[in-house]
């Protein structure tokens, strides 16, 4: 048998282990792909082939069976309530805590994508500006909500400005570290989408209500919304009162539902003369959920 050529050195090639394969054009030996990836297994079994006729012990091709974290979304009242305890402590792992006052922004619209916002407790409102200075009201965020991960998902430019409407404690998680957490963590990446798809059917709700609702019930359809999202994070009163928690005012409703203010003004004393609602300075209580709620769907 012939011996090895030399390399330029004068040394015999080292002989390949078991484990290495030869690389491609040259790159040099390279170790297999490890038995994981993205915190899957995967095993192999045999599965009944789709004939007609009973299939015997063991027929059938082999197909790749993956195991590893449910990916079943949970239903919880928001980002934060569906993560489990382990999930929850690596993500504060990564992230820095911060707090931010009444109408301070939390991001801008048009600012390059390069953190997430978790909302731990307080409430802040998405807008949008207009071509001529308007600006409005898209959506409310609360506790336990992600703002801000669109942009940073999507690789693009902020589409929306986030300000504080009262006091916020948050966790702030650059976008390459949150993107390193649902790599580490595949199921969460199912809940950021289940997030996408609340927020999408909420788009959907408001632009119904702006087509088939006017004045008055448009309003009501808004507070029964508000209502309910408020009532997930602070129990109604004995007597069934809800307080709406995002504190809005009058001119920011007439924002969120294509009205001007004076509209707001004219169906909150409407509202008022039906003893659904009762109202203060940028606080709105809704007396009667059920009773609003048919009003607004014209059950009245």
């Amino acid at each position: 048998m012939p011996a090895p050529p030399l390399d330029r050195a004068g040394h015999a090639p080292r002989p390949r282990r078991p484990h290495e394969r030869t690389g491609i054009r040259g790159t040099g030996p390279q170790r297999p792909t490890p038995p994981t990836s993205r915190g899957y297994r995967f095993t192999w079994r045999r599965v009944p082939a789709p004939t007609r006729g009973p299939a015997g012990p063991g027929s059938g091709p082999l197909v790749s069976e993956r195991t590893g974290p449910d990916l079943t979304l949970a239903r919880g009242e928001g980002f934060w309530d569906d993560l489990d305890t382990p999930q929850r402590a690596a993500l504060r792992q990564v992230a820095r805590p911060r707090n931010y006052q009444p109408r301070m922004p939390l991001c801008y619209q048009g600012d390059e994508s390069d953190h997430i916002i978790l909302i731990e407790s307080g409430w802040a409102k998405v807008i949008s500006s207009t071509a001529d200075g308007h600006e409005v009201v898209l959506a409310v965020r609360g506790p336990g909500d992600l703002v801000c991960e669109s942009a940073v998902l999507g690789g693009r430019e902020r589409s929306a400005t986030v300000t504080a409407l009262s006091p916020i404690r948050a966790l702030v998680v650059p976008a390459a570290r949150f993107t390193a957490f649902l790599d580490a963590h595949p199921a969460v990446w199912l809940l950021v989408s289940g997030t996408f798809v609340r927020r999408l059917d909420d788009a959907d709700r408001r632009l119904q209500a702006h087509v088939s609702a006017r004045g008055a019930r448009r309003l009501a359809l808004l507070l029964t919304q508000l209502a309910e999202l408020s009532a997930r994070h602070c129990p109604p009163s004995p007597d069934g009162r809800v307080d709406i928690a995002p504190p809005l005012s009058q001119e920011e409703l007439g924002s969120w539902m294509d009205a001007s203010r004076e509209t707001v003004a004219r169906a909150l004393n409407s509202l008022r003369r039906r003893d659904l609602v009762s109202t203060g300075w940028r606080k709105i209580t809704v007396v009667d959920l059920p009773g609003l709620r048919a009003f607004a769907n014209g059950q009245d």
